[in-house]
């Protein structure tokens, strides 16, 4: 059970500490005080998301501690975190949305934080009730009753494997009704591309050679003057440079330091005499051929008006041409596959059918046991003459849920017929039929668990909203028998309901000069009696007092 929480810096809050004890746990205080989000700051600790709106202003971090005296936790034991002496979350927020969790002083992910989170506390949210105004919500709470949601998820996971090849059948059909004058299509397309027979990287070797010819003129000019410099004019480099190779051979015959100077020279006329023959090749190779040029042009658009068509580029064309080609196969072969995908739809809607029938033949005999156990826990509440009917129509198709139209049906006093509960219940009556279905709800999810007093903690977010009087009398004292089972945490206004407590906490929001405070305070005896006073007139008087007394059996 959760033992102590600690909050700091986080939205109001300053700093605040709260010890829980086993039973029944109630906090109460005026509106705005600050309870919610002592609620708001434990769905934090069990993996709810964070965000750095959250820290209290001017503070660079928030921090959540809270102690859980559970012992030996099967999925903290696996992931080697030695929880013998309890369990200790602690969650820091940070402004920089960079936030840490760690249980026990070890570090570990969110997800981590979730799974072990959903094993320690179970929320109940105020305005939670307001779902059993959408209808389509019936469905869920009947199946979260039964356990059957997975089985609904392995139905869904079917149901859109049939409507993904239903999609493909009727694709097909429509191919195959299209499929002539697809073929000849691709055929054509495919025809022009092989009739082009392009290269990769032909269209850029075409700008290359084009920007050749472009320029032939100044290219010859450049060619010819520098052949001629090197080798072909009087006076040339090479005639030079062999003179000069001449001149210091004959240095060489008196100096012998003159050979390191000739080598240079010497070797430098071969790399000349290459740089000729190649200048003769560039010479040659830039003759003026207007055709040449025309060829390329009429090459360049036709490739110009493939890309317009299938891609830009020759790889994009030669792509397209072997997607057609791809196409053109499946056509071909269009009638085999429909067979085939007819054959799979037609099994998996078999199956479909079967999982459907057999999840409303479950849903049928939950809704049974889910009317009983509710009517009794209304009878628990106050509705003494309710009567609660799940009306389950089968539909004449399959959807994603199945083929039943749920609809829960309600009767609060005797001698009125049930009608959908949507039209006919209050709020108070929304209230308690939702508490009856949180009830059952942890009536079945425990019902295999070792119920240790304390072991797990169940929080109330004014489920108690829109009821007072008797009723709230009623609902205190199912709270209170909840609460021999399972540590229970109860934001309420009613004073009836605060009249059972165990453990009695008041949240008192103090306001600073230039600050807000929110302080908590464990109640009893007289301050106990204040309290319960102040929520059942709105200020203590001797009247509210005497009342106050009589709710405590002081």
């Amino acid at each position: 059970m959760l033992r102590e929480l600690r909050i700091k810096n986080f939205t109001i809050i300053d700093e605040l500490k709260i010890n829980f004890e086993t039973g029944l746990n109630v906090l109460t205080g005026e509106t705005g005080a600050g309870k919610s989000i002592i609620v708001d700051a434990i769905g934090l600790i069990l993996g709810g998301r964070a965000s750095p709106d959250m820290i209290k202003t001017g503070s660079k971090e928030a921090i959540i501690e809270a102690y859980f005296d559970n012992q030996k936790h099967p999925f903290l034991e696996d992931i080697g975190v030695d929880s013998d002496d309890g369990i200790m979350i602690r969650r820091n927020i940070s402004a920089q949305g960079k936030g840490r969790v760690y249980i026990n002083d070890i570090s570990v992910s969110l997800q981590t934080l979730a799974v072990i989170g959903e094993s320690l506390v179970d929320i109940y949210g105020q305005h939670e009730h307001q779902g059993l105004l959408k209808k389509d919500n019936h469905l869920i709470f009947l199946d979260s009753f039964g356990g059957l949601t997975e089985k609904v998820v392995s139905l869904q996971t079917l149901y859109n494997e049939v409507i993904s090849l239903r999609d493909k059948v009727n694709e097909l059909k429509k191919r195959i009704s299209e499929r002539s004058q697809r073929i000849e299509f691709l055929r054509f397309q495919m025809n022009e591309i092989d009739s082009a027979n392009l290269k990769n990287g032909e269209r850029e070797a075409i700008e290359e050679e084009m920007k050749i010819l472009l320029n032939l003129n100044k290219l010859k000019e450049s060619s010819e003057t520098a052949y001629s410099l090197l080798y072909d004019s009087e006076g040339s480099c090479l005639e030079q440079l062999s003179n000069a190779a001449s001149k210091i051979r004959d240095m060489l015959n008196f100096d012998s330091d003159a050979k390191e100077l000739f080598d240079i020279i010497d070797s430098t006329i071969p790399q000349i005499e290459d740089a000729v023959l190649l200048l003769r090749k560039f010479k040659d190779k830039y003759n003026i051929d207007p055709q040449r040029l025309i060829e390329l042009d009429e090459r360049l658009e036709l490739i110009k008006r493939l890309e317009k068509k299938y891609g830009e580029g020759v790889d994009e064309i030669l792509k397209y041409r072997d997607k057609a080609e791809e196409e053109l196969k499946d056509l071909m072969h269009a009638d085999e596959q429909q067979e085939a995908f007819e054959a799979e739809l037609n099994a998996k809607d078999n199956e479909l059918k079967v999982m459907a029938e057999e999840l409303s033949r479950k849903r049928g005999v939950n809704a049974k046991r889910m009317e009983e156990m509710i009517i009794s826990e209304l009878h628990e509440l106050g509705f003494q003459k309710a009567v609660f009917k799940i009306n389950i129509k089968k539909k004449d198709f399959v959807t994603a849920n199945g083929i039943d139209d749920v609809e829960f049906l309600f009767s609060a006093n005797i001698g009125e017929l049930v009608k959908p509960l949507i039209k006919v219940a209050s709020g108070g009556e929304l209230s308690r039929i939702m508490l009856a279905l949180k009830c059952i709800e942890i009536k079945e999810a425990m019902g295999n668990r070792p119920k240790a007093k304390g072991q797990r903690t169940l929080i109330f977010d004014e489920v108690d909203a829109g009821i007072g009087g008797i009723t709230a009398h009623h609902v205190g004292k199912r709270l209170k028998t909840i609460s021999n089972d399972y540590q229970v945490l109860c934001i309420t206004h009613l004073p009836q309901i605060a009249a059972m407590a165990d453990n009695h906490l008041k949240v008192e929001k103090i306001m600073g000069k230039d600050s807000v405070k929110v302080a908590i305070e464990s109640l009893s005896d007289g301050k106990r009696q204040d309290e319960i006073a102040r929520m059942l007139s709105g200020k203590v008087t001797d009247v509210s007092l005497k009342h106050a007394k009589e709710l405590l059996g002081v």
